[in-house]
């Protein structure tokens, strides 16, 4: 009732503020606040990814004197607090865009928001396939969503290694049961024999127990790091060789730490690109100097996902409706690989395998 109560009343102060919303103005002509929500206050990578992005645009000559500002929000407490956030970033912060690192639950509150203020808002880490279906022309997703990771997959799965008898492994998150449904729905269209689910439980060895009754021929994982590692430890003490494939949100951040690519040894993953290769060698280096670490998925899509931003902005003339056409009509050249979107938001182009090895993601020829 309390969270039901709060929704609502997040829905009124936006229409109460509807009227005003087309006049909201940069708190300066030079400096350009941009929005950051993050799933809770310990999720470094995206902030990081998000600073390197801005930190690059103010030292750069030639930017029309504009200052960029990074404004960072955690979404974490009572479900809402995402709502909120975002209301606080555009109405007390006065951003001239947001970009969400969070899930899906969380990206479609923020949805809400954008909807009656026409605040940009790049998704860089959920991968709902719902977001896209409101049709709010102010959002857009630098992320492959669940749809095409799984087409990827069911492609070199059933098509390319021949294996039939599969077993997809979840956790109860919201964004793991829609990719998991994402992936059964596909199966089931192209005629595939369906697969045998699992979820993992608190403790991974009852699971282990269940799935060692049968005869598989290959996993498939859904789920968040920490479940996702803990199957995949159990895997290997079970003395289990079978191929092992997952989405990309196997890389999303732990709440204490990094994700340490090494858990994910030969784990074949769905993504846009490799943001570890020769071609992008700058970002890694600058990234590695600023913060001491190789930089994450997470930290990648975010990096760019701030990047687009920054150049919609610095072609619009700060002009709100001049940067949705802006970033309509992207053709970015990242480090998770070549951004354009569809007339509905999504990222458009094909979705690429890596497999870890040696902690080191290796691209998957094609």
């Amino acid at each position: 009732m309390t969270n039901r109560i709060f929704i609502i009343s997040t829905i009124c102060i936006l229409f109460i503020w509807d009227s005003y919303a087309q006049q909201i103005k940069p708190a300066s002509a030079k400096t350009i606040k941009i929005g950051l929500l993050i799933s809770n206050s310990k999720s470094v990578a995206a902030r990081n990814g998000a600073e390197l992005a801005i930190s690059k645009a103010n030292e750069e000559e030639g930017s029309d004197g504009l200052h960029f500002q990074l404004i960072v929000k955690s979404m974490e407490g009572p479900w809402g607090t995402g709502s909120k956030e975002a209301v606080n970033l555009v109405f007390n912060d006065n951003v001239w865009a947001l970009m969400g690192s969070n899930d899906g639950r969380n990206a479609h509150l923020i949805e809400q928001v954008i909807a009656k203020t026409h605040i940009i808002f790049l998704s860089a880490w959920a991968s709902d396939p719902t977001l896209s279906q409101a049709f709010v022309p102010w959002y857009f997703n630098c992320v492959p969503n669940n749809i095409q990771q799984v087409d990827v997959l069911i492609e070199e799965i059933y098509n390319k290694r021949n294996l039939n008898k599969i077993a997809v492994v979840s956790d109860n998150s919201y964004d793991s049961r829609l990719a998991l449904q994402s992936f059964v729905d596909k199966t089931k269209k192209a005629g595939k024999e369906e697969p045998i689910q699992f979820f993992l439980e608190s403790s991974a060895e009852n699971s282990f127990l269940k799935i060692r009754k049968e005869d598989i021929n290959c996993f498939v994982l859904f789920g968040q790091p920490s479940a996702s590692v803990r199957f995949i430890k159990q895997f290997r003490q079970n003395n289990m060789n079978q191929p092992v494939f997952g989405i990309l949100s196997l890389l999303g951040e732990n709440n204490f730490e990094d994700v340490k690519l090494t858990n994910y040894n030969n784990v074949v993953l769905a993504t846009s690109g490799n943001w570890l290769t020769s071609s992008t060698l700058t970002f890694q280096k600058e990234f590695n100097k600023k913060y001491g670490k190789i930089p994450g998925a997470v930290a990648a899509y975010a990096f760019d996902g701030m990047n687009l931003i920054i150049e919609a902005i610095k072609h619009s003339g700060l002009d709100r409706e001049k940067m949705q056409k802006t970033m309509s009509k992207t053709h970015y050249k990242g480090v998770t690989g070549s951004i354009q979107f569809d007339k509905m938001g999504n990222r458009e182009g094909a979705v690429e395998l890596i497999q870890i090895t040696d902690g080191i993601p290796v691209t998957i020829d094609k």
